[in-house]
Formats: C-alpha cells, sequence, structure tokens
C-alpha cells in the first residue's frame, strides 16, 4: 500500500512522505530490484504485444454476424440480410457494415467449433485453459506487472469500470478472474472496484480514507503536482522514483478516460448507437442491452490505453446479451442484433482504424467470440437457440495475416465444411502472439499443463506469418 500522509504543512524534502510498500498488481517497492530481474527473463520469453479479448457472452450467432448464407432457404438465412465487404465475394450480416468495410484488418474463421451449447465461459476460462483467465496464464509467465510502466500485465474490464451506472457483470456462468492453479497473485486487476487489487491504488490521508476510484485520481494529479513544484523527488533513488512515477503517473492515468482526447472518446461511444427508449422493456434482458451499449465502446477504449502502456491481457465482457431465444429474457436475432449487433460494429470499427492510426494493429491482437453458436433454423418465435457445433470468430492485427476468411462452413451453417478449428487452436494462436513458444519449452518451473497449452497445440493455419 502506498500512504501518504499530511501533517497539514506544504510537503517537504526531509518529512512529507512515509512510504510502506508500493502494490499494484503484485508489485512491491521492495521487490524493484528482483522484479527487474524477473523482468529480463521474461522479456526473453515474451513478445512486445498484447491481447484484447472481447468476449461475446451469452452465444452469437455465426449467421447474423460473419456467415449470412443468403443462398440457403428463409429460416436458415441471415434475418438481417447482409453487408458486401471489401474482401471480394464475402459478406457479412446486415448490422455489421463498418467492420464489412474494414474487413482488410481483420480475419474471420467460419469453421470454430467450441465444443458443446453451454452457457460458460469456456473461450476464457474453461478446461482448455486448465481452469485459469488466459490473462493469468500470460502474466504467470510475463510477469504480474511492466517492469517500466508498473502497469498490470493482466486486466478484466467490466462495464463498471468505465460507467458506474451499469450493474455488475454476471459471473453464474464462471467467473472471469479465475485463475486455476495458478494463485491469487495471477488474477486479473479489475479496475471497476471489485477486486483487492484496486484497493492498493489508494491514497491513505491522516485527515482522509478515499474510497472513490475518481477521487483517488483527483488526489494522484495533486499530489504529483506538489512533488514535481517542491522539488522533493530531486535527490531520490533511480528505484524510487520510479516507484512513485508509477503510482503517480502512467498507472493512475491509464485507467481515466478523462485524460483521453474527447473527439476520440466519443469516437467510441456507443451509447448513441441503441437508445434506451427504443428497446422493448418487455424483455428480462432489457437492462443488459443498456449497459452493452452504454459501455462497450468505452471499453474497448480503456483496453487499448491499458495496452499502450504495456498491459499484455485484456479482458472484455458486457452483460449476458447474444441469448438471442425469443423468449421472455432475450430478443430474438432480427430485434436483438439491433441491439447488440450495432454497438458492437461501432465499437469494433473504432477500434480498428484508431490503432491503425496510432501505429499499434500490428502491436494489439483482437479476438471477438463467445461460447457458442446458434442453431441453423430459427424458431417458431424468430430466434436462434443454443449450439455448440459452430461458433463465429474474429480476430484482428497482432502480425498476423489479416483480410481474410479461414475455413467453411456447411450450407445451414450449423458445421465446419473443412477442417475444424477448436479452442486449443484459438488458445494457441494467442499464445504465438504473445510469446516465443520455443523457448517456453526450456523454461524450469513452468507448470506442467501450462507449458503444455504454449508448445504442444496447433495455431489456426494461415494466420501467423
Amino acid at each position: 500500500m502506498l500512504t501518504f500522509f499530511d501533517d497539514r504543512r506544504q510537503f517537504r524534502r526531509r518529512s512529507f512522505l512515509r512510504v510502506g510498500s508500493l502494490s499494484l498488481g503484485g508489485l512491491a517497492l521492495s521487490g524493484f530490484v528482483r522484479a527487474r530481474a524477473e523482468a529480463a527473463e521474461a522479456k526473453r520469453l515474451a513478445t512486445d504485444k498484447s491481447v484484447i479479448f472481447l468476449f461475446m457472452q451469452g452465444g452469437p450467432s455465426q449467421i447474423e454476424t460473419f456467415d449470412p448464407k443468403m443462398t440457403a432457404p428463409v429460416g436458415v438465412r441471415s434475418a438481417t440480410g447482409e453487408t458486401a465487404t471489401t474482401i471480394p465475394g464475402v459478406t457479412f450480416g446486415g448490422t455489421f457494415s463498418k467492420i464489412a468495410s474494414l474487413a482488410d484488418r481483420i480475419a474471420v474463421v467460419r469453421s470454430f467449433v467450441t465444443g458443446d451449447g453451454n452457457h460458460d465461459i469456456k473461450p476464457i476460462v474453461g478446461k482448455d485453459t486448465f481452469g485459469a483467465n488466459l490473462g493469468s496464464i500470460y502474466s504467470r509467465v510475463a510477469g504480474t506487472n511492466h517492469p517500466v510502466t508498473g502497469i498490470p500485465t493482466n486486466v478484466a474490464l467490466y462495464p463498471q469500470a468505465v460507467d458506474a451506472s451499469t450493474r455488475p457483470t454476471t459471473m453464474n456462468f464462471g467467473k472471469f478472474d479465475s485463475t486455476g492453479g495458478l494463485g491469487a497473485a495471477f488474477a486479473p486487476f479489475d479496475p471497476s472496484g471489485g477486486s483487492d487489487l484496486q484497493k492498493d491504488m489508494k491514497l491513505s490521508l491522516s485527515t482522509d480514507r478515499l474510497d472513490d476510484r475518481r477521487t483517488l485520481l483527483a488526489k494522484l494529479d495533486r499530489v504529483k503536482w506538489t512533488l514535481t513544484e517542491s522539488g522533493a523527488l530531486d535527490g531520490m533513488d533511480q528505484m524510487r522514483q520510479q516507484a512513485f512515477g508509477t503510482i503517480l503517473g502512467g498507472v493512475a492515468d491509464a485507467f481515466d478516460l478523462s485524460k483521453e482526447n474527447a473527439k476520440t472518446v466519443a469516437r467510441y461511444d456507443t451509447a448513441p448507437q441503441v437508445r434506451p427508449e427504443n428497446i422493448d422493456r418487455k424483455w428480462n434482458n432489457y437492462n443488459n442491452y443498456v449497459d452493452n451499449a452504454k459501455s462497450l465502446g468505452k471499453l474497448l477504449l480503456l483496453a487499448r490505453r491499458l495496452c499502450e502502456r504495456g498491459c499484455g491481457f485484456v479482458t472484455i465482457t458486457t452483460n449476458f446479451v447474444w441469448d438471442m431465444h425469443s423468449d421472455v429474457n432475450n430478443a430474438g436475432v432480427e430485434e436483438g442484433m439491433r441491439y447488440m449487433g450495432m454497438p458492437f460494429d461501432h465499437a469494433v470499427s473504432a477500434f480498428l482504424e484508431d490503432v491503425e492510426s496510432r501505429g499499434l494493429a500490428d502491436k494489439i491482437l483482437l479476438v471477438c467470440c463467445g461460447e457458442m453458436g446458434r442453431t441453423p433454423m430459427i424458431n417458431k418465435n424468430g430466434g436462434r437457440d443454443h449450439w455448440g457445433n459452430l461458433a463465429p470468430l474474429l480476430l484482428s492485427g497482432g502480425g498476423l495475416k489479416m483480410g481474410q476468411v479461414i475455413g467453411q462452413s456447411t450450407r445451414d451453417a450449423g458445421e465446419p465444411l473443412s477442417e475444424p478449428y477448436s479452442i486449443k487452436h484459438l488458445i494457441a494462436t494467442i499464445m504465438h502472439t504473445l510469446f516465443d513458444v520455443g523457448e517456453l519449452r526450456v523454461v524450469r518451473g513452468l507448470p506442467r499443463d501450462i507449458a503444455g497449452t504454449m508448445t504442444g497445440w496447433e495455431p489456426i493455419p494461415g494466420l501467423l506469418g
């Protein structure tokens, strides 16, 4: 915990500060030297790339997203029609016009299989990840904090991280912060206020106990200005200056969207895409649709800011919105894709354009998928039900080969027609992006199951250079 004490005098060189330990995602001030040594080893293993895993909780339809099958009969083909992409002969679902115009920057897998139609979070936490968040596996190898910026290397972003009016993310179908057998030290950092790690970012003053994240950021700004103006940091050893720079500089700023250019924030904002008054209140998932629209774009923007500063893995999820049964809880596919597809199309396209303009496209791999797909046949109510035999998968960036469709599905988009690719293939693709997998084979002390994940499974063919 970093603790500041104010004796109601101006900060002075000799007695302005008491420091216990600086802990942010497991990084202690006293352990900076050791962390630096560990970082040297991690640098040998890890690439300079990051992954943003946008989990489409509830199970998106493969047909209304990236495989519309417009030559199939009514009831099978896309209920939202299709839109042409920049890849000749390839179309996407009708609500994805912005992503379609940027298809040269993405890769779509049309023969991706998650294995069952259960509601869970298996692509990001499941048996193929040994019960741990993929980001926890990353931080187990790369370290829990970036050695220069101090930013946590593994972060989980839920709607409340960018909008306090949204509801807590459901963990009923799996815990996004699970670490399996790795230990709690490798849990994702949660800036929405629910984790012990965030408490370690608080300042403790003799006159105040700060509990609000926004108040924290304001206090950090004032303390930083005071220390700079007074010259109090002059003469401190380099390690301590790095520690204070971490907590007073990039880490706090990275989580604060008010530090971002206002035009960029507006470009990402998905709230105007679906107004609450335009969503039918009869659905029990009404609040989830509203929260998704309010938060999705800003979550992607926040993830980009974190990756810019050295975060290696970011998990994003909004509440349960992609379940399209057309029942008491959920809208059907045509209506539901207006609520879900339009914000997704806007947010992802804003992200693709933003990282390209910043020269980050090859540095950040975006992965978008859910836990399953939907049935080939629309049900009698206008919805699609659970389906584990085929699911949509989008990837973008990370230095992979973009502008392509990998694999084919059957005429009804119910099964792979070509070679199927599983969650293990996806995990291997991610790990080959993040690490020199060959070096991992000789790392001592790495859990055997993790080493097997890194080195034993094959990436999706055609993506790696």
